[in-house]
């Protein structure tokens, strides 16, 4: 795959003027609104994520579940208005990199890029592998045979397949937005479509004599003050914030984009009511058929609240439909695993073009127009993080898993500050900008800061996530706060290597914006 630099020069039709924000030369008017709204759905990967943590919801907030996950959906929605907001005025590929860039100066913008970044690596292995499992577990089922079911549960043969995938999933993104789109239109498709079939065959089945867990619906459950400490609220808000996770892909996309100011802000609020509306009916759902207890199938028993579709798709769909969950599982984590790409390659991408990464990562294929080399670079260090981590301890895998929340709420608060700050000389000019440029972003910027700070000092105790310790410090906030400080080694060596980056002279709050056709 030849990789060929395609950026524009100076006398180039389109190209920026001296000083201004740079074109990077990707395909454009490439996706739609739905096109993009797809791509933000297939990010979160909404089966994927439902079945690794209903059950630890449900462990923390007992039948508040529902309540929760409303909960994390309002930070979510308050720093998506702050992403449209501010890519109406900046239609940028490096979206939270170069909008923080521009509010508060090149270091903290580095951090916040870099926030991003490491986040997106740790899920496209956490992804990988959630997919290996459940293609091993998939082949299982169909043959009938559990020693190929087994196989995953081999280390060799596992870090092989995953491998495979994330190989495929490279080549995917790699070729383009119109392959991933297409590819994409399947599998979201395909996972909605049997989510649906399930709420609808879990209403029908529930209080009835097979499930005697099975719970009558009542309206407090979407009441969040009913949760019973505060400790498990922030710790079932913070599982919640995870599941929302991704929706800012199709805002990465915009300069691919039909519309780039304005279609990728709204297709990051249709993917949102979308997402939330999966979560509560899922939700609702599986807590009517099973109960919320941990006897039997309820939702918070330990030994299936980790993958809770792979305990209810037999009972509640039988054998045969059960199969198709098991399906859209692997769909799920299969299309996030490529979609996850777009926010990684393309955030490295307007790194590189705004001097702040290696100038090599600013070359864009010629045919394909995608960042290529970004690509593959992250797909490369995609493979060799989750094979040392395996090797290495699975428990380590698990923390590192456990610290990417720390990795969200970090870039995402800057973000929706980023926001209202740059905005702030706008904020009295009518009620709308007060309000969608100052009080929601900095609202949702607060929620989020507030959810670092406590899962920081949480991280502390070596009983959070796998209970392992580094000199009795907990590993999750070992590796959590180690990977923003090692942002902070590498971002000092780039500023040897880039002065002008990081003198302020690449990109200011005064950089004009390239001019998006709607």
């Amino acid at each position: 795959m030849t990789q060929l630099d395609v950026r524009p020069r100076a006398g180039d039709m389109g190209a920026p003027p001296a000083g201004g924000m740079r074109a990077k030369g990707l395909s454009g008017n490439s996706v739609g609104l739905l096109g993009s709204a797809v791509i933000g759905v297939s990010t979160v990967a909404p089966v994927y994520c439902l079945t690794s943590t209903l059950g630890s919801t449900a462990g923390e907030v007992g039948v508040q579940m529902p309540a929760v996950f409303l909960a994390g959906f309002l930070p979510m929605l308050l720093v998506a208005f702050a992403y449209r907001e501010l890519n109406k005025a900046m239609p940028d590929c490096g979206t939270s990199f170069t909008w923080t860039v521009k509010a508060f100066g090149p270091r903290v913008g580095w951090m916040c890029g870099w926030g991003l970044v490491i986040a997106t690596i740790i899920v496209l292995s956490n992804l990988a592998g959630v997919a290996t499992s459940y293609f091993w577990l998939l082949a299982g089922e169909i043959t009938g045979s559990e020693s190929v079911a087994a196989l995953d549960g081999n280390k060799a043969v596992h870090i092989v397949t995953c491998l495979a995938l994330i190989a495929v999933a490279t080549v995917i993104s790699y070729r383009g937005m119109t392959a991933t789109k297409g590819v994409q239109y399947a599998l979201v498709a395909l996972q909605l479509l049997v989510l649906a079939v399930f709420v609808a065959m879990a209403f029908g089945k529930a209080g009835s004599a097979e499930f005697p867990t099975s719970a009558d619906f009542s309206w407090s459950w979407l009441n969040p003050f009913a949760v019973q400490s505060f400790a498990a609220f922030t710790a079932g808000l913070s599982l919640s914030i995870f599941m929302y996770w991704g929706w800012d892909a199709c805002l990465t996309a915009n300069e691919e984009t039909s519309g780039s100011s304005r279609t990728p802000g709204r297709a990051a609020l249709v993917a949102m009511v979308v997402l939330v509306g999966s979560y509560l009916a899922t939700g609702v759902a599986a807590q009517m058929v099973v109960g919320s207890g941990d006897q039997g199938l309820g939702l918070a028993n330990p030994e299936t609240s980790g993958n809770v579709f792979a305990a209810l798709a037999g009972p509640v769909m039988g054998p045969a439909l059960g199969v198709l969950l098991f399906v859209a599982v692997l769909a799920s984590a299969a299309a996030s695993l490529q979609t996850t790409f777009i926010p990684v390659a393309r955030t490295v991408l307007a790194m590189s073009t705004y001097e702040a990464l290696p100038a090599s990562y600013a070359r864009v294929h010629r045919r394909f127009r995608t960042p290529g080399r970004a690509t593959v670079t992250a797909g490369v260090a995609t493979g060799v993080f989750y094979t040392v981590m395996t090797l290495v301890s699975e428990h380590v895998l698990v923390d590192t898993i456990y610290a990417l929340g720390l990795m969200i709420c970090f870039y995402y608060a800057l973000t929706a500050f980023a926001c209202a700050w740059y905005f702030r000389a706008e904020l009295l000019r009518s009620g709308r900008d007060l309000v969608f440029k100052g009080l929601f972003p900095v609202v949702g910027g607060v929620l989020l800061a507030a959810v670092f700070g406590k899962t920081l000092v949480d991280m502390r105790d070596p009983a959070y996530g796998s209970g392992s310790s580094v000199l009795g410090v907990g590993s999750v906030f070992v590796i959590g706060v180690g990977l923003l400080a090692l942002g902070l080694v590498i971002m000092s060596v780039m500023r040897y290597r880039s002065p002008a980056f990081f003198r302020g002279e690449v990109l200011t709050p005064s950089t004009p914006a390239l001019v998006a056709e709607d």
